[in-house]
């Protein structure tokens, strides 16, 4: 079994592109203030929420191992 990730949106850091509704409108929002927010925070890894991270122009998604907080994306350099 994979493991769960935990993807988090930094509400200062985001723009309100809607690139990721846009490209995974199931599994990001965008609020009254234009900020985006993941529909499931803690999730089963999905190539549509790491696709979604990679095109937020201003890398404000973060996605990490649920049990260890091990970075998935951004990855550490």
């Amino acid at each position: 079994m994979a493991d769960r990730w935990h993807v988090e949106v930094d509400r200062d850091l985001c723009i309100g592109s809607g690139m990721c509704v846009g490209g995974a409108p199931e599994e990001f929002r965008l609020d009254a203030a234009r900020r985006s927010h993941p529909v499931t925070p803690d999730r089963e890894p999905s190539e549509e929420v790491l696709d979604a991270a990679e095109s937020c122009p201003v890398e404000a998604i973060t996605i990490t191992l649920a049990e260890t907080g091990e970075p998935v994306f951004p990855p550490e350099d």
